[in-house]
């Protein structure tokens, strides 16, 4: 029998000689020194004998020797050695493994003897050798081939490869699966029990797991797939459980691609082996495992947090009844296990309880653990990770994609993914929203969800029900909801624990009950609802329309947020609300029509992400394939927008003319249908209508003009015509239609209909058919068309403004408010007419000259001189110039000027007022003169005008004045900085605008009044808060961030002003959260520091002392605040301000190195000694105040006592007198004693020092008197005596008054002598 074979450590052991009769090496053959030749005659010979003698012939000690001595020397084989030894190892190995198995079955049937012990051994032995010497090949292979060379390798494997060459890929797999397969016979027999030898599994799974590191080998299926097998069989099947479980864990910690593998492994064994037992063994060692190590540990949390998502997937059940010892891991501080735990519970909540076989008890048993799980999921919406959050929106929007969440949960989930809406994070906004749009795609109410639409149908189906129960007390029917599969969990929501047909029965009726509604108007009777069969299938039904009703108020109770959203600085909050909007549309929810409309100006939009979200939204909604419908949307569109969303539906569509979706070029069937629209042709078009068509048709012309040329006719009967008595907006719009005419087009209207078109444009500026409010836009655009279209339109101009004018002056004003309104719009219209006629007339003849005299001179002006000169020139001519010269606009002003300072005209005629402060503003804005002149009287009309709409004009002029003249402007800049304090909202908003615009474009310095625009952050109106914040954040952009240099003054300023202590805290705080840079928080730490010694009041310190608690501290900050110490300890005084700086210390010690940290605490130590010291002298301080106080009124008292002394003395004459000094001493006395009790408790409470009390010995004149105070009542005490006296002289005098009076004097002497004494 030949000696056992044991696997040893290393390959050189087996030279070693061992006292145990082991099989060693006796004779090793040098490789190395053997030439070529005789190499390959030597692989040649072990070849033959492993092929030609028996499988166990390995153990032969020639045999085992020479196999020993070329795997020792295998890396210098040339391939065909390489190729000749592997394939007689592995061929040997794989007849062994049959006639292994077939050993087994046969000894099973036989008694055991000696020549099936010795055969068994002889397998064995031949078993353990191969195995070992074939797995140090796969070794040696390995470690000489590095992942660059495998992969290179792998490459050049394409190609063909020449007969007996070396390719090691296909062997490598041929020889792990070939061991994979001896592991999964039955070794039980072969190594004589169930464990199998220690150090063969050993051996094995080392080899494994190394190769487990190496990422391209994993790519390979074919070397992968055995892997994953060898150590499933050896965990599950050989019991070396703990060794493979601790190996697992060290390679998912180390790296991170062997996660999927590891899972794969893992799922395997439990696929073969039914046991579990790897899998559960890995879930309690992370379970086991301290959860702070996972936060040291962070690459390693997110691997193990990624294995058990796998296995969740692989092995749900498994899983679900092992999670218990994972749920702990949820208090743990690592985000990443319990984002992993999460999606673990997304995983068993989806897969894991889809098994309906089982008791019944079971069954609750798993329905009870999924309520846990969803409970779980719920309560970490609220987790502090944004992390995590995310991540359960995201798995419940995977949840409600696999139909996995019930109508029960369903509204309750919505609620969640509503408020997470406002989370403060963009990640879990965006997980929110995804949610919603996820819940809508999938909700099982139907395919609208209009609130009109459920309320009118569940009307209808409680009067049915009601019907089937007519003998049972009214209550809510979700309370009784019990059906066979469905579970009641509370205000009325269905929880579908176990859908049934019944289920799905509720389901298809509430769904055609639901498609079946009209979409403008829902009629149901109860004869034709639907039937949808029991008492109990009704409940259910209508149990599950209350559900579906809740789910559309939920959702329609967003908008507001989502109209938030879409002006959110992140780009993915604006594009999944926009895709969420659409999703709200597409479902009919209430209000998003709406909101849809408010995402159009978003086009302007920088980011161009957002620009294509907006684009292909608005290609989604509103264009269609047929024609007709695509310009029925776009009307209905264009007709409910303001100017804003015409003007980003403008550029939407020059868009799409650009690109080719609306071609002008072949009059595609769009403009076609349009023009039917404007035309009248489509029947039911109304006024409204046309007027849309044609303002989509003016869009589409400012891309491409020539899409108006063919209608010109029409444009002018239809836009003129009748139909603009009846859309008095229709005229504006064919206005503006002419002015964007092609040149051709312009010059064919003049030769057909010049005529006809300049009298109707006259008409319209100088007429009275359009209403006030419309005639201003109207008469605009109509100039500006007479401008775009007349060769000479100076002259028809000058006569508009000639006939105006005739009517103001020579009507007399009998109809004071109409002539009015022509002269305020005379005014607008002359601003550019007399720049067009200055420029081709007077400034013209102008130039002539100067250049006629620069060539007379020898000079040649350049075109820039000569355009200034111009413009010089012909801007002092139109309001300004000399009387003789004076054209229309000039002879207006000085009216113009007159009648805006006639404040009684003004205020009994707002309108006029508004019209002619416009007027007299764009006359400014010519000429720098009249400008001058005038701004007085600008700036006492925007602050004293009654009218909010002047106010606010005012405010908009007086900014394009700053752009104009910014030098007669700079006077006025607190002037202009005082509209910010206007009453009224829209001057304010105004204001902020027009203040931003100009500092922002760097039109006007930022002054010393900036500190009005920061109270502003704190307004009580949202929109100019919202605006303030805007300003001051683009502010801080700009170059150095001014807010730094500022700071300091708005401090300083708003400290002074009447804000409450909440309000300057916010603007502070913003303001100072503006500032990023260290250095300039090291540079306001002691500038702030600096500020205490300047000012007195401790509402300013502890507003100082605030500010700095707002700093973002660091290192050097710290140390500079340390510094600093002189420049604040006498404020320390004041508990609020001492608070302030522990706020900063307690910062600093977050961020501190130990020796910062150690200087932190001597610093706070520091603090906290000053204050006390601060504060116990200041007690000291009132101590020796209130001891004076005491000194003085004694003193005041004894003079009152000596008084009283010498009054008892005098002849009974006197003793009237004396009375009435008694009374009034007793009246003192008492009063002291009143307010005596006060001062004690007010001392008490704040000094710490009781003032002193005596009694007299007196029993009920008793009474407590306070020693400060006699100085207080003494100063009046002669006046108090004066007037008792004058009481007493009209009383009687009798003698039981003296003696009472007596009586008291003698109490009050005992009690100053006691006074004294004490």
């Amino acid at each position: 029998m030949a000696p056992h074979f044991v696997f040893p450590r290393t390959l050189s052991e087996l030279e070693q000689d061992h006292d145990d009769n082991r099989l060693c090496v006796h004779n090793l053959v040098d490789i190395a020194s053997l030439r070529s030749s005789q190499l390959e005659e030597f692989v040649k010979g072990v070849s033959f004998d492993l092929s030609d003698k028996e499988l166990f012939c390995v153990e032969d000690q020639d045999v085992f020797d020479r196999v020993y001595s070329l795997i020792r020397g295998y890396d210098s084989l040339p391939p065909s050695c390489k190729l000749n030894l592997v394939e007689s190892l592995r061929s040997n190995l794989s007849v062994l493994l049959p006639n292994v198995d077939s050993l087994s079955r046969h000894s099973q049937g036989q008694d055991e003897d000696i020549p099936v012990l010795d055969r068994v051994a002889s397998h064995r032995n031949a078993f353990k050798i191969y195995t070992y010497f074939l797995l140090n090949v796969v070794l040696a292979e390995e470690s000489s081939s590095g992942s660059n060379n495998s992969l290179k390798v792998t490459v050049s494997t394409k190609k063909k490869q020449p007969v007996n060459s070396w390719n090691w890929e296909p062997q490598r797999g041929r020889i792990l699966n070939l061991i994979a397969n001896s592991l999964e016979i039955n070794l039980e027999l072969l190594f004589g029990s169930s464990n199998l030898d220690e150090s063969y599994l050993s051996f094995i799974t080392k080899i494994a797991f190394s190769m487990f590191e190496k990422p391209m080998l994993l790519k390979d299926s074919e070397a992968k797939d055995p892997l994953c097998r060898i150590i499933g069989a050896c965990s599950a099947k050989y019991h070396y459980m703990e060794q493979s479980c601790a190996s697992i864990m060290h390679l998912i910690h180390k790296y991170d691609y062997a996660v999927t593998h590891m899972a794969d492994a893992v799922a395997g064994a439990e696929k073969k082996y039914s046991g579990g037992s790897l899998a559960i063994s890995l879930i309690r060692e992370i379970g086991r495992t301290n959860p702070k190590d996972y936060v040291r540990d962070t690459v390693g949390a997110e691997n193990v947090g990624r294995l058990l998502v796998e296995l969740a997937d692989r092995l749900p059940k498994l899983v679900s009844t092992n999670i218990g010892i994972l749920v702990p891991h949820f208090g743990g501080e690592s985000y990443k296990i319990r984002n992993a735990l999460v999606s673990v519970l997304g995983k068993l909540i989806a897969k894991a309880f889809k098994d309906d076989e089982g008791e019944m008890s079971s069954k609750s048993i798993r329905l009870r653990t999924k309520q846990a799980m969803l409970e779980i999921l719920l309560e970490r919406c609220k987790d502090v990770s944004a992390y995590t959050r995310s991540r359960v929106l995201q798995v419940w929007a995977e949840l409600c994609e696999e139909h996995s969440i019930s109508i029960g949960l369903w509204n309750e989930v919505a609620s969640v993914a509503a408020g997470r809406l406002e989370d403060k994070s963009a990640m879990v906004r965006k997980s929110a929203l995804n949610l919603l749009i996820m819940m809508l795609q999938h909700n099982p109410f139907g395919p609208q969800l209009r609130i009109a639409s459920f309320e009118a149908t569940l009307d209808q189906y409680k009067k049915k029900l009601k019907e089937l129960e007519p003998d049972m007390p009214s209550k809510d029917v979700t309370d009784d909801l019990q059906s066979d599969g469905d579970n009641c969990i509370g205000n009325g929501e269905v929880e579908n624990l176990n859908p049934g047909p019944v289920a799905k029965e509720q389901q298809e009726s509430l769904t055609d009950t639901c498609m079946s509604q009209p979409e403008e108007a829902i009629d149901l009777q109860g004869s034709n609802l639907p039937d949808v069969g029991s008492l109990e299938q009704t409940r259910a039904l209508v149990a599950s329309l209350e559900a579906g009703l809740r789910f559309s108020k939920c959702i329609g109770a967003t908008m507001p947020t989502l109209v938030q959203l879409m002006a959110s600085p992140s780009a993915s909050d604006v594009e999944n609300t926009i895709l969420l909007l659409m999703r709200c549309r597409q479902f009919q929810i209430d209000g998003s029509e709406e909101c849809l409309r408010k995402m159009l100006p978003l086009v302007f939009s920088q980011d161009k992400s957002i620009y294509e979200a907006v684009e292909n939204a608005f290609n989604t909604i509103y264009i269609r394939k047929n024609p007709v419908e695509t310009a029925k949307n776009i009307l209905s569109l264009v007709v409910d927008s303001n100017i804003g969303d015409l003007a980003a539906l403008e550029f939407i569509v020059g868009a799409l003319v650009s690109k080719g979706d609306i071609s002008s070029s072949t009059m595609t069937d769009k403009i076609t249908a349009l023009w039917d629209f404007f035309c009248f042709n489509v029947s039911g078009t109304t006024a409204e209508q046309s007027r849309g068509a044609l303002s989509v048709l003016c869009m589409v012309a400012k891309s491409s003009a020539g899409v108006l040329g063919s209608h010109l006719q029409d444009i002018i009967d239809i836009g003129f015509g009748r139909w603009a008595k009846v859309d008095p907006l229709l005229a504006r719009t064919a206005c503006l239609a002419i002015q964007r005419l092609s040149d051709d087009d312009k010059r064919k209207l003049l030769v057909t209909s010049g005529a006809r078109i300049f009298g109707i444009l006259e008409s319209l500026i100088t007429g009275f058919w359009l209403p006030g409010n419309i005639w201003y836009a109207a008469a605009e655009k109509a100039i500006v068309a007479l401008y775009a279209i007349h060769p000479t339109p100076e002259t028809i101009a000058a006569d508009i403004v000639k006939k105006i004018l005739s009517s103001v002056f020579n009507d007399g004003g009998d109809d004071l408010q109409n002539d009015n309104d022509k002269q305020k719009v005379t005014k607008e219209k002359m601003d550019a007419e007399s720049q067009s006629i200055d420029s081709n007339g007077t400034a013209s003849s102008g130039i002539q000259k100067d250049n006629n005299i620069n060539a007379e001179l020898g000079f040649s002006a350049s075109e820039d001189a000569v355009l200034d000169a111009m413009f010089e020139k012909a801007e002092k001519e139109i309001v300004s110039g000399g009387s003789s010269e004076k054209n229309l606009i000039g002879v207006c002003a000085s009216f113009l000027s007159k009648l805006c300072r006639n404040f009684g005209l003004m205020q009994k005629y707002p309108e006029l007022q508004a019209s002619a402060m416009l007027a007299l503003c764009r006359f400014m804005i010519i000429d720098a003169e009249f400008c001058d002149a005038n701004l007085q009287l600008l700036f006492t009309v925007v602050e004293g005008a009654h009218s909010e709409i002047v106010r606010s004009n005012c405010t908009i002029a007086l900014g394009d004045l700053a752009v104009r003249f910014p030098n007669l402007l700079e006077p006025w800049t607190e002037n202009m900085y005082a509209r910010l304090r206007d009453p009224c909202v829209s001057v304010r908003k105004n204001a902020v605008l027009v203040l931003s615009h100009l500092i922002l474009n760097d039109m006007m310095k930022v002054k010393g009044y900036i500190n009005e625009m920061a109270i502003r952050l704190e307004d009580e109106d949202e929109r100019i808060s919202s605006l303030a914040k805007l300003f001051f954040h683009e502010l801080s952009k700009k170059g150095n961030n001014p807010i730094y240099n500022l700071l300091p003054d708005i401090l300083s300023k708003l400290s002074n002003q009447n804000l409450t202590q909440d309000s300057f805290c916010n603007i502070m705080q913003f303001l100072i959260a503006s500032i990023k840079k260290d250095k300039q928080m090291e540079a306001l730490v002691e500038k702030l520091c600096n500020r205490f010694s300047g000012v007195t009041d401790v509402r300013q310190w502890e507003y100082i002392s605030y500010c700095l608690s707002q700093l973002a501290f660091t290192e050097k900050g710290m140390k500079k605040l340390i510094d600093l110490f002189k420049t604040y300890e006498h404020v320390l005084s004041e508990d609020s301000i001492t608070d302030h700086f522990r706020n900063i210390i307690n910062k600093g010690k977050k961020f501190a190195k130990p020796e910062l940290k150690s200087c932190i605490e001597e610093f706070e130590d520091k603090l906290n000694k000053f204050h006390m010291e601060k504060k116990e002298q200041e007690a000291t301080a009132r101590n020796a105040q209130i001891h004076q106080q005491k000194i003085a009124s004694r003193e005041g008292f004894a003079a009152a006592t000596n008084a009283e002394d010498h009054a008892e003395t005098n002849s009974p004459a006197d003793e009237a007198v004396s009375e009435v000094i008694d009374s009034c001493t007793e009246g003192i006395a008492l009063s002291m004693n009143d307010k005596s009790n006060y001062k004690h408790a007010d001392r008490e409470e704040h000094s710490g020092v009781s003032s002193e009390l005596t009694e007299s010995d007196a029993g009920e004149g008793d009474i407590e008197v306070q020693s400060p105070m006699v100085n207080k009542r003494g100063g009046s005490l002669t006046q108090s005596r004066t007037k008792k006296s004058d009481i007493k002289e009209g009383k009687s005098d009798n003698p039981g008054t003296r003696r009472t009076t007596r009586l008291r004097s003698r109490r009050y002497a005992s009690l100053q002598i006691s006074v004294w004494l004490s």
